[in-house]
């Protein structure tokens, strides 16, 4: 593997730059300032940054968000756009395995004074009402065939179907909660049963339901658009395509690297493996991956209604009266065709985000109607012991980085090194400390998920706020967290 760090140049205050070298098609470019280069320095996610740039197909540069961190393929924080017209691929190592892990944020009418004593009663409601864990199942029941199919079909349409929330939600969903060109008929007999008891559920890992506090406002206007105001109670939903979108990334890896060698594909790392957009292969994917993005906007859609329910439950008060209304949801890791500026004209791309998040300004016809004056809401999360950010879409994003940004705090630490730094600690106690009540499966989540693995998040949304490319609305403080 050829190594681009003693190489890269710096272009300004938070951008680096990997000139084009070997069979770069394209430079690479990292969002970063002094301090977090440092970091990344340490790893070899910028060799992933300049091995993308070799894709077929790749328009404008290989880009990665500051949260970048080692992944497959991809780096997580990474985002490429390639020209399907000009022999643009697709790859599933620019998803990612969890196929539209995103984050949606519920607002209410509470303020912290009101429910600051309540927060464990909250928390220990939101834990026995939503399935949490690694295989956690059960939430709605068991699906069969026909109806899972109609959830890789209808996305959030689906869950609002049945009866787990509103139209006003879709409203507030990327897409609408549901991509058209979904096709179950593209999707392997592994994932479907996999997929027939997890909607509804967490899962494990860096999935989690947070109640945060408004703590600071820095957009007055932006943020009153968001119903967002200082000391006001938030929810936040981290969760994706569980077993079911893992499955698909999994089957789909296997037909990738029978297309490379098909269509005569040089790559720098095999775990690049892809198909040009057009091709059958492509398409495929591209319509199985659909599936499993809409299946994760349905889990978010329906894990949210169990929380409104327990928040109702609990505090013996109804949903309308607590004011539990759905801001936005965004998506992570996902592959969209999208128009976009080259030299000038507006060009259908396949734009891949992993680990990043889509940040469109003000004005643009897929920023909801109630947002179009402000601009797309982002939302960053850090980690269960710190910050999380209400951000919000730019002009400059859409000419620089294919309308992303950062999706958090991005990790620094693996998960096995997490939990060899863990031992002997109590995590539960440090957090309750720090203001945080959090319950989980198990001790292993914690440690691998504890505040020390990851960066900064106030250090990444900073730089991407001084490159101009989303812009800080208003930051939240964690006061309970629930994680698989």
């Amino acid at each position: 593997m050829t190594h681009y760090m003693h190489g890269m140049e710096r272009r300004s205050e938070c951008v680096w730059e990997i000139p084009r070298a070997g069979g770069m098609r394209v430079p690479g470019r990292i969002y970063a300032d002094d301090k977090l280069m440092e970091l990344i320095r340490k790893e070899k996610a910028v060799d992933q940054v300049a091995n993308v740039a070799h894709l077929n197909g790749i328009v404008g540069a290989s880009l990665a968000m500051p949260d970048i961190h080692w992944g497959y393929g991809f780096p997580i924080g990474g985002v490429a756009a390639t020209d399907p017209a000009q022999g643009g691929v697709i790859s599933p190592g620019g998803v990612g395995y969890d196929i539209n892990c995103g984050v949606r944020l519920i607002t209410t009418a509470l303020e912290r004074e009101e429910i600051e004593d309540r927060i464990p009663r909250l928390v220990k409601a939101l834990f026995r009402d939503v399935p949490c864990g690694l295989g956690s199942h059960g939430a709605i029941g068991k699906l069969s065939k026909k109806e899972l199919e109609e959830v890789a079909v209808g996305g959030s349409e689906w869950a609002v179907r049945k009866g787990f929330g509103t139209k006003a939600d879709l409203d507030h969903t990327e897409e609408g909660g549901r991509l058209r060109m979904a096709d179950p008929s593209k999707v392997g007999p592994r994932a479907i049963e996999r997929g027939r008891d997890q909607v509804g559920t967490l899962g494990s890992g860096n999935h989690f339901i947070e109640i945060d506090v408004v703590d600071e406002i820095f957009d007055e206007a932006t943020a009153a658009a968001f119903r967002l105001r200082k000391g006001g109670i938030v929810i936040q939903i981290h969760s994706g395509s569980r077993g079911f979108g893992y499955q698909v990334c999994d089957d789909y890896l296997e037909v990738m690297q029978g297309a490379v060698s098909k269509y005569g594909i040089t790559l720098p790392d095999r775990q690049l493996a892809c198909a040009p957009v057009e091709t059958p292969e492509g398409q495929r994917y591209l319509a199985a991956m659909a599936c499993a993005a809409n299946y994760a906007w349905a889990n978010r859609q329906v894990m949210m209604a169990l929380a409104k329910r327990s928040f109702a439950k609990t505090l013996c008060a109804s949903e309308q009266k607590l004011g539990l209304s759905l801001l936005y949801d965004v998506c992570h890791n996902i592959a969209k065709l999208e128009t976009h500026e080259v030299d000038g004209r507006p060009t259908t791309l396949c734009v891949h985000r992993k680990g990043a998040t889509r940040a469109f300004p003000a004005g643009h016809p897929d920023v909801p109607d109630s947002y179009r004056s402000v601009g797309q809401p982002v939302l960053v999360p850090g980690d269960m012991g710190t910050h999380s950010y209400v951000c919000v879409g730019t002009d400059a994003a859409m000419r620089e980085t294919f309308g992303s940004t950062c999706h958090g705090a991005g990790r620094v630490l693996s998960r096995s090194k997490a939990k060899k730094a863990a031992a002997g600690r109590n995590l539960e106690q440090e957090l309750s400390k720090m203001g945080v009540f959090v319950m989980a499966t198990g001790k292993r989540t914690l440690a691998e998920e504890m505040p020390d693995a990851y960066k900064n998040v106030t250090d990444v949304v900073g730089v991407m706020e001084r490159a101009g490319i989303a812009r800080q609305v208003a930051r939240l403080t964690p006061l309970g967290v629930i994680k698989g």
